[in-house]
């Protein structure tokens, strides 16, 4: 279940070993990314894309829009 989180439930997550996605367009993320994300962009999120990520640990999905 989605839930929003702040920057330091961010760093506690990742110290836990949580996994950082970015669902921007590949060539935003190729740009520019937080340290650490991997990328799945939001248009190509399925079944197939995330199932390598390691489901008893959290994922945090993060997008910045500059609009």
């Amino acid at each position: 279940m989605p839930t929003a989180i702040d920057k330091s439930e961010v760093q506690r997550l990742l110290e836990l070993g949580a996994s950082l996605i970015e669902v921007l367009p590949s060539k935003e993320y190729e740009k520019e990314h937080l340290p650490g994300a991997s990328n799945i962009p939001l248009t190509k999120c399925t079944h197939h894309t995330t199932a390598a990520l390691q489901h008893d640990r959290p994922v945090i999905v993060y997008c910045y829009d500059m609009q």
